[in-house]
């Protein structure tokens, strides 16, 4: 007996044309920024140019200014994307600190200095990258701005103690380019871990 009932298979359901194509765009813009973040360390900002990126990506230009406005666009999305890495892993840093039971917040920051430099040597090569002044035009407003953000949510966790959150965010900022330049991350690392034991002592008044 045939246990062909004479219906039609039935089909997974396909997924809409715009779900698909948004699926493509979305994979071709992570390829273009891979490429970019390549040519950026490789050449450095100012000698890379578009061509070398698209080549890298085996995208075409046309693509490119689809998801981009040009490379400084490229630049920007990379950076701000690291930052979003980073502020994850020292929000999450913090929460296992409180979870553990830390109160004190001193602890709690240098849980998170520590998060933030481990993401440093973790990508160290783009980390490299936006320390070296080698930008786009005005990149050094956006670095400002970053660093007031991060003194303000630092200035929450010290519970607004103006003097204690310049000094520990001027020390860190200046461990983190100290670390992220480094030749050698060994000992950058060392280096890393005795400056925060140094900025451990800084007493909360």
């Amino acid at each position: 007996m045939s246990g062909d009932t004479g219906r039609a298979p039935v089909r997974p359901a396909e997924r809409p044309l715009a779900t698909r194509t948004s699926d493509r765009g979305a994979a071709t813009r992570v390829v273009l920024l891979d490429a970019a973040k390549e040519t950026f360390v490789t050449s450095g900002f100012a000698e890379a140019c578009v061509t070398e990126v698209v080549a890298r990506a085996g995208a075409s230009v046309g693509s490119l200014y689809h998801h981009f406005s040009g490379k400084a666009d490229l630049y920007l999305t990379l950076f701000e994307e690291f930052q979003k890495r980073q502020a994850q892993r020292t929000r999450q840093a913090v929460q296992e600190a409180r979870a553990a039971g830390e109160t004190d917040p001193m602890p709690q920051f240098l849980a998170a200095a520590r998060a933030y430099l481990e993401g440093c040597l973790a990508e160290r090569d783009l980390a490299a990258l936006f320390l070296r002044g080698d930008a786009p035009p005005g990149f050094e407003v956006v670095m400002r701005e970053r660093l007031r953000q991060w003194a303000r949510r630092t200035a929450a966790l010290f519970e607004h103690e103006d003097a204690l959150v310049l000094v520990v965010t001027g020390a860190l900022a200046a461990v983190v380019q100290e670390v992220t330049l480094s030749d050698d991350p060994e000992a950058a690392r060392r280096m890393a871990g005795d400056a925060l034991r140094i900025i451990g002592n800084i007493r909360h008044p």
